[in-house]
């Protein structure tokens, strides 16, 4: 279960963290750069991420990260 992060700043340094240990200090910068200069409605993004997929392209997507994560942390 995913702990629920009280405070914001909190909030802020865990993301940043995800962020960088993912995409590297100076992506994670440009992105979040990309986010405050574009004003960025992540709500309306991620309403219309999946817009050309059906709930089975989704599914299957979804499955095959998932197992793909969990191989590569049983390092199979």
């Amino acid at each position: 279960m995913i702990p629920i992060i009280e405070s914001e700043n909190e909030l802020r340094v865990a993301s940043m963290n995800i962020l960088i240990k993912h995409l590297g200090a100076v992506n994670a910068e440009r992105f979040v750069s990309s986010i405050k200069n574009d004003h960025f409605d992540y709500t309306r993004w991620q309403r219309r991420l999946w817009d050309d997929r059906s709930v089975d392209e989704i599914h299957e997507k979804a499955t095959d990260f998932y197992y793909r994560r969990h191989e590569d942390e049983r390092g199979v």
